[in-house]
Order: structure tokens, then sequence, then C-alpha cells
């Protein structure tokens, strides 16, 4: 009996086999995705410039999944809803590495930057770390943060109305290098630590970009002499700085000076998350920067949709009026019952991304998609901008419109989704801080103000910075006081 039972077992186990290596085998006879034709040896030119909107237009030619080769690296390009569901989401662990970055991660961030890490176990812990500190429940804790700081934005333009895109800034870093390093005095976006923080998120914008350095195609260029040498240079930099503000942090916390923060967190459990010292200054860094550049981004572009869609505006305005009154403040606990500020920010995030390109994954097996094979190895990318223009899912999408988000029965819809934050596991930790940062900066304002663009100066909605988070070029707003300006002026006051 034992003896056929061992029988019956290996030939399971040898069908088993077979039948993995003929769909193995199946799979590698299926053609890559579409995609512009290939020069032999070369491959695909890379766009100089604007590589979302390029690949949106090849989305359009190709179908909603593309495919790219530069050397000997192959690209997919993921540009609709569904295509991203299927790949980015329900395959979501088989996408959940990165590509090499020679230029990137291993020069420039001297391997230390946790958003391209292999996914690995080390990788793992720095998430739990973050997770620890950023989940919904503790995100909750930060709101009167939050709140402070939104207060001084309304002030802020109040005050100075012209510089809005540089109060968003002052918002977001002010609350980020709270949050980071327990920093709780209100910052200037003329700060140095903050204009060094965000000359290293522009730095690493214009370095992510698609086919920006071919070192990532031919490593061998790797080489030759002082190419990477501006790459090194700045990882010296960037590694001093955020290691300094680690510093300072653990010399406040012998002192006993130190605030809660992200940092002092770190560092009092890094025996626990098994951190190690070498990069842990990255770990904090990293936050500080993406948190900031991202929010302050996100705040420009809901301002933006205001300014050019009155009629949306005004219905925020309305709910605004119903809900909170002119007497007080709207704040987080209004939010339940607020869901035409919170569509609208969806909309706004839909409307213009703050990341048109998304952040590259890999393939760490073959993966069939419609008769296509992406195979392993592959950099997968979904096209924010291109996902966000799916007319299946987004009908009309160049037309600004709130109520898509909204159901039949007055509520945020739960079954329409935009990818903001990234896909499957790599989705951004932070996400929930920065929700409630635009929410927050979007009630506030909207309740304060009636925004507008001034007739002689349009804005130009598609006028945006070429690098990784996008950056709205100047531009010009009008600024009407809704409510009685001593009344902004009071319940804004710092303490109220």
């Amino acid at each position: 009996m034992a003896i056929i039972i061992a029988a019956c077992t290996l030939i399971i186990i040898l069908a088993s086999v077979w039948t993995a290596k003929q769909r193995y085998q199946a799979a590698r006879r299926l053609p890559l995705p579409p995609g512009p034709p290939v020069r032999w040896l070369l491959g695909n030119t890379m766009p100089k410039s604007y590589a979302p909107f390029q690949f949106a237009r090849w989305t359009e030619q190709y179908g909603p999944v593309f495919s790219l080769k530069q050397g000997h690296r192959i690209f997919v390009v993921i540009g609709r809803h569904q295509a991203a569901v299927d790949i980015m989401e329900k395959e979501g662990a088989n996408v959940a590495d990165r590509p090499r970055s020679i230029a990137v991660q291993e020069t420039l961030s001297g391997g230390f930057r946790m958003s391209l890490k292999d996914n690995n176990e080390r990788l793992r812990r720095m998430r739990r770390v973050l997770h620890a500190n950023l989940q919904p429940k503790v995100a909750e804790t930060y709101e009167p943060m939050q709140t402070r700081h939104a207060k001084n934005l309304v002030l802020d333009v109040l005050n100075d109305p012209k510089n809005h895109q540089r109060h968003a800034m002052r918002y977001s870093a002010s609350v980020i290098m709270s949050f980071t390093y327990g920093k709780i005095t209100p910052t200037s976006y003329t700060d140095p630590e903050v204009v060094s923080i965000n000359r290293f998120s522009a730095r690493f914008g214009q370095t992510i970009k698609p086919g920006a350095y071919l070192v990532n195609a031919y490593p061998i260029l790797r080489f030759v002499p002082g190419y990477l040498s501006e790459l090194k240079a700045w990882h010296k930099e960037e590694l001093a700085f955020y290691d300094g503000q680690l510093d300072a942090v653990r010399r406040k916390m012998r002192e006993g000076t130190a605030s809660p923060s992200f940092a002092r967190f770190i560092l009092e459990h890094q025996t626990q998350y098994q951190l190690e010292d070498k990069g842990l200054g990255y770990l904090a860094g990293e936050i500080f920067a993406a948190g900031s550049d991202t929010t302050a981004s996100a705040i420009t572009i809901m301002m933006m949709a205001a300014a050019t869609h009155t009629d949306a505006q005004a219905r925020v305005q309305e709910e605004l009026d119903n809900v909170v009154g002119r007497t007080r403040l709207p704040t987080f606990d209004d939010q339940e019952m607020l869901p035409q500020v919170t569509a609208f920010i969806l909309e706004s995030l839909r409307w213009r991304p703050v990341t048109l390109g998304g952040f590259p994954h890999r393939a760490i097996k073959d993966i069939v998609w419609n008769n296509y094979l992406i195979p392993a190895g592959a950099t997968v990318i979904g096209n924010h901008w291109a996902i966000a223009n799916d007319p299946e899912v987004f009908p009309e999408p160049q037309t600004f419109n709130p109520q898509r988000w909204i159901d039949d029965a007055g509520r945020v819809r739960g079954d329409l989704r935009f990818f903001t934050y990234g896909f499957g596991r790599r989705v951004c930790p932070g996400q929930h801080l920065a929700n409630r940062s635009v929410f927050v900066n979007t009630a506030l304002l909207l309740w304060a103000f009636r925004l507008s663009e001034n007739p002689a100066a349009k804005i130009d909605t598609l006028a945006f910075s070429d690098i990784f988070t996008v950056h709205a070029a100047p531009f010009e707003i009008c600024f009407a006081k809704r409510i009685d300006e001593n009344v902004i002026r009071e319940l804004c006051a710092p303490g109220k």
C-alpha cells in the first residue's frame, strides 16, 4: 500500500512539473505587447522630455499595454485602468520589485533610498517601521498639527496671495519637518533646510526619468571616467544633510529635549526593527523629501482646479456653508459630512496627477496578460497620466467633473479609484498623512476664499515641470474673501 501511495505521489509531482514546464514554454512563445519600431542594437529612443505624455500617445496607438526596448532592458508601459488593476494590483506580488537603477539608487542614493529597494526582508523591516507611524489610526494623531499649519496657510494667503504656491510649500515642509524631526516652529519656504530638500527632490525627479541616464541600459558606462561624478557629488551632499538631521535628533534625545518624531522613533526602536546604522538618516530623510514635495504639489493643483472650475468650487462651498456655516472653521470631524470636498480632491488629483509617470516596478516572474508576455526582469511602469485619462473609466477625461466620484445617494463612490499613491505592495505608506493634509487645506481655503483666474493672466493648466513629482509653473489666482476678514483672522490665530 505504501508503495502505491508513493508511486501516486511521484506521478502527481511529475505531472505538476510537466504542466508547469508546458505553461512556461507556452508563455515564452507569446509575443511582447506591441510597441514602436525598434532600432537594431540601440532599441527604442526614449522621449527626451515629458515622457508620460508621449507614453499616453503610444497607448492610443498601440493599446492599453505596450513595450519598449533599450539595450538589454524591456519596458512594459500600462496606460489603461483595467490593465493596471490586472497587472499592478492582481499581480502585485510579482511586480513588487524595483528594476536595477545604477544612476538613481546605486549612485545618487548610495543604495539607501527605500522607495527603490528590492522587495526583500530589509525593505519589509523598513516598511513595518513606517506603518507603525503612518497607519490610519496613528495618522489621526497628527491632525491637530496639520490643522495648525493649515490655519497658517490661510493667513499666509490672506496676507500675501501672490505667493500662494510658496505658501503651499511652506505648509507641507512644516508638517513633514514636524512629523519627521519634531520641529515645531512654522517653517518658511526660504528656510535653508527646505531649500535643500527641494533641491534634492528636483535632482531625484530629473534622474529617475526614463532614459535620463543610459547607464541603466548599458551598465558598462559606469566605468567611463567622470560619467557619474555629478551624481556621486550629489549623493555626498544628500547623505551629509540627512545624517546631520538625524544627529540633531540624537543630540536632543541625550539632552532630554527631543519632541516626538519619526526620527526619534526609529532611534528608540532601532534594535526592535533591526535597522542598520548605515543609511538610517536616509530612511527619515526620504520621508521628509517625498512627503514635502508631493503634498505641496497636491495643494497647488487643488487651488488651480478651483480657480479654473468655479462652478465645481461653488458646489463645494455650498456644502461647506450648509454643514459648517460661516462662524467656525471646518475640521476633520466634518469630513464624513463633506463628500463634495472629498470628490473635489479626488478629481483634482486625477485631473492633474502629482506624479505623471509613476515609479518603475520589475516583474519577478513571467506574467501573461491578454496573450502577451511580460517577461521576468521587465521594467513595468503604470503611466498615471494615461490611466487618469482612460475614457472607459473616466468618461470625458479632460473634463473636470468631481461628480463622477459621487454615487446616487450623494456619497463618495467606493467602486472607483485612481492610483494617486502607486500600485500594489509598493503603494506609498504616507498616503493617510497626505490625504489628511490635502483635505484640511481644501476645506479651509475654500471655506475662507473664492478662487478665480485673473482674466488678463489665464492659467495654463498643463504647464508643469518635467520631473518625477510635477510642480505647476507660477500662476496667478484671485482670492476673494467669502468670510469676514476679522473672523478669518480670529479663527485662524495661533492657539485658537
